[in-house]
Order: C-alpha cells, then sequence, then structure tokens
C-alpha cells in the first residue's frame, strides 16, 4: 500500500485490475486505491505472475502493507525468481480466494502475511514515498509518524535512536511508557462511553447506523487535531461588494463565444475572493506562513486552497501562484480541480500544502461563520452570503449589499495585528476590484 501523502495513513482497495495467476508487465494496472481526498490506480512496476492478492476489495490496510505479492517472470520465462512483495498487509487480512478460470502457479512453500517493518521505506510507481522528514532534519519511518498521530504525540519530543538517526517506533512507545499522563491524548477526546452505551440510550429502529469511512475517519482526526492544537481566534468584517458584482457582471457579459455559442468563461465571487486573499497575502506577506513546530515558515508565493464539499466530506485543491494568475485562469483552475475532485481523482499534490485557504458557503445562505484551521496553514478566510443591509450615512440611512467574512488565525504565526492587517488588505482589494484585474 503506497502512501499517497504525509498525512495519509491507509487507504481502501476498492478494485483489483488482475486477478491471482494473471502476467503482468510494467505499467498494468493492478489495484485501485481510495483515500480520504483521492482515488488513484497503482501500476506495476515489474514483470511477473500475480501468485496472490491478501487484500480484498473493500479492505481498508495501513500505509506499507503487503496487498499482493508478485511471483517470478512471466510464465514464458526462466525459472522463477524469488517472490517480491507488490507493495507491508495485515496479519489476518485474508487472502482473495483463487479463480477457477486461471490456477496459480505453484510455489515451494505458502507464505505468511508479512508483518509491517518500521525500518522500511515504502516505495510507489510514481515516487519514493519514504519515511517523513521533520523541519530539523530528522527522519520519521510510516509506522512511527502514525503512532505518534494516534497518541497525541509531537514528534519533535521525540529522541531518535534508528538507523542513520531516524525516529523510529519504538521511540514513540517508549516516549508513551515513561510519560503516559503528558502524552496520552486528553480526556476530552474520548467518547463518552462506548458506541454499545451511547446506541442503548435510544429507542431501537429509531435510528439508522451509518459506519464511518476512511473520508470522515480522517476528517474527525484532523480537525480535533486542528481545535486542540491550534490557538485559533477570530477576525471579522464586512465588505461593501456592490461594485465587485458590477465588474463581474460586466466581465460575464462581455466574454467571447466560442462556435457552440457558449461563453469562453464564466467568473464566481469566489474566484474573485481566491484572487484577493491571494493578493493580501503579497501584501502583507508576514501572514503569507505556516506553523513547522520548531520554525516558521514564510513562504513567496500565495498558494490558495478552496474547500470543496464533495460526497460523504470535503476536500481543498490548492492554485498555486495565485496572485499572478488572472481571475480567468483561476476561475478555469478551480473547475477543473472541483470536478475532479468530487470525482476523487485528484492527485495529493494538488491537494496537499499551501499557505492558506478559503471556505465559501455563501451560496447555501449562510451570512457569516469561522472556519476550522487546516494545519499546517496558520489562516483561513470564512465568505458569508452577500445581502442588501442599511448602513448610517450623514443625511440618514442606505442600502449597501455587503457580505461577511472572517479570518481564522494561528495565534502562533499570525498576531492580532498581522490578521488585522491582512483582513483590511482583503477587504480593500474587494471593494475596489479594479486592482484584482491589473
Amino acid at each position: 500500500m503506497p502512501q499517497l501523502g504525509e498525512t495519509v495513513a491507509e487507504g481502501k482497495i476498492t478494485k483489483w485490475f488482475k486477478a491471482a495467476g494473471d502476467a503482468v508487465k510494467p505499467g498494468d494496472n493492478l489495484f485501485e486505491i481510495e483515500t480520504d481526498k483521492t482515488s488513484m490506480e497503482v501500476p506495476a512496476t515489474s514483470e511477473g505472475v500475480l501468485s496472490e492478492i491478501r487484500v480484498r476489495e473493500g479492505d481498508v490496510v495501513p500505509v506499507g502493507a503487503v496487498v499482493a505479492v508478485l511471483s517470478g517472470a512471466a510464465p514464458t520465462a526462466t525459472p522463477a525468481s524469488p517472490a517480491r512483495s507488490a507493495a507491508v498487509a495485515p496479519d489476518k487480512a485474508p487472502p482473495t480466494p483463487q479463480p477457477t478460470s486461471a490456477p496459480a502457479p505453484a510455489r515451494a512453500t505458502p507464505q505468511a502475511p508479512v508483518k509491517l517493518d518500521p525500518f522500511r521505506e515504502v516505495r510507489s510507481p510514481e515516487r519514493n514515498f519514504g519515511p517523513a522528514r521533520l523541519a530539523g532534519g530528522t527522519v520519521v519511518t510510516p509506522l512511527a509518524r502514525r503512532l505518534a498521530a494516534e497518541s497525541g504525540i509531537d514528534l519533535g519530543a521525540i529522541s531518535p535512536s534508528g538507523p542513520r538517526g531516524r525516529i523510529v517506533a519504538r521511540d514513540v512507545e517508549a516516549l508513551l511508557r515513561s510519560a503516559p499522563a503528558t502524552t496520552s491524548r486528553p480526556a476530552s477526546v474520548k467518547p463518552a462511553g462506548s458506541a454499545e452505551q451511547i446506541i442503548a440510550l435510544y429507542e431501537p429502529g429509531s435510528f439508522e447506523e451509518m459506519p464511518l469511512d476512511n473520508m470522515r475517519r480522517i476528517i474527525a482526526t484532523r480537525l480535533i487535531e486542528a481545535k486542540q492544537t491550534i490557538p485559533h481566534f477570530y477576525l471579522t468584517a464586512d465588505a461593501a461588494i456592490e461594485r465587485l458584482i458590477e465588474v463581474r457582471e460586466e466581465s460575464n457579459a462581455t466574454a467571447p463565444k466560442g462556435e457552440d455559442g457558449q461563453p469562453a468563461f464564466r467568473l464566481s465571487l469566489n474566484d474573485f475572493v481566491i484572487k484577493a486573499l491571494a493578493m493580501a497575502l503579497q501584501r502583507v506577506p508576514a501572514a503569507n506562513a505556516v506553523w513547522a513546530h520548531d520554525r516558521i515558515l514564510r513562504f513567496r508565493h500565495a498558494d490558495v486552497g478552496v474547500a470543496v464539499a464533495i460526497d460523504g466530506g470535503l476536500i481543498t485543491p490548492v492554485i498555486r501562484k495565485a496572485e499572478s494568475k488572472t481571475i480567468i485562469e483561476i476561475s478555469a483552475e478551480m473547475k477543473d480541480l472541483a470536478a475532479r475532485a468530487r470525482a476523487r481523482r485528484l492527485k495529493p499534490q494538488e491537494f496537499q500544502g499551501g499557505s492558506s485557504a478559503v471556505s465559501n458557503l455563501g451560496m447555501y445562505g449562510v451570512r457569516e461563520f469561522a472556519a476550522i484551521i487546516n494545519p499546517p496553514h496558520a489562516t483561513i478566510l470564512a465568505v458569508g452570503a452577500g445581502e442588501r443591509r442599511p448602513i448610517e450615512t450623514a443625511d440618514g440611512f442606505r442600502f449597501v449589499t455587503q457580505m461577511t467574512v472572517t479570518l481564522s488565525c494561528d495565534h502562533r504565526v499570525v498576531d492580532g495585528a498581522l490578521g488585522a492587517q491582512l483582513l483590511a488588505a482583503f477587504k480593500s482589494l474587494i471593494e475596489h476590484p479594479v486592482g484584482l484585474l491589473i
């Protein structure tokens, strides 16, 4: 099971393209993986026979698990070489029954499932998904990283004992044994009773049980982490958007039409919001940063994530170097990313990283809200619906169209004054939209 990003600890095999006994060539798709964010086909990197499938379709296994065994060479080749693991599998994962149409090649002795090896680097066909590297340069094995996340341990507080100064699983376990009171998760994250105790509170037949999928489990874990580890504070402002609406409507009305008579583009208010936040981050560069445990990373470009609702959760694809792109380019890229996000076809590099994010619920009629920061980001902008509101003038009152925006800030990176500067820069750009077009 390859690792599709540093925060991914497990994946679900949704489909096998090959059956046990099939000959496999480099480039042939073996199986399809689904994580909390995306689906991806995994091709073979060498030639041989798929002698054993150890993980069934629908099963979830940890990163680094052996899901199948590729043995020897193709049937026309010389005697088979020793079996090679196709990708480290749960001990109890039942093997898929051998199909009657394709007999499995004979093996000298049956192979037992291979246990997860914390020292083994996990590789995928596209890139080396090796152990993670902390900001200070210390390498962490995938198993150690997963154990630390499950136990709420800061990896920066662990002394490495593995080969070449790596943090391995035994280092995490040693810290848990030596200081359980400080390294275990706070009692607040523990559920009030077991699932059975909670179910017993309700009348049988009055509810339907919905099992958690991988996406919902990861979302729950990351949101708990975000709220417990990030010192949030919130800044709210009202931005007049009458001129922005006029610019958008004029831009769409004058868009060139193609041979089919359809306009070449149709800009949304969210496209302007993305551009405005990116430019604001450039005007206030100290806020264009993320928290990296023992340091702050400040970026040259504004890579803005945009929350997209998908079936069962949400995902945040990233518009790279948004400050240097036109609104038309941002609009086209966002439409493509959103469509592939809903189809779970985004690549990991398309939704990881970024320096800030936008979450817009205005289209649902939400007036205002505060969003939870997505680690390691230090800010996220929550955008509400535009509405007509009365404001006081020298002659009385008049109605203007405003939208309420709330900037959530990580106080470790962005202080109150700095967050206020960023929000003021964003508001100025929204209220004077011509600056977004230059």
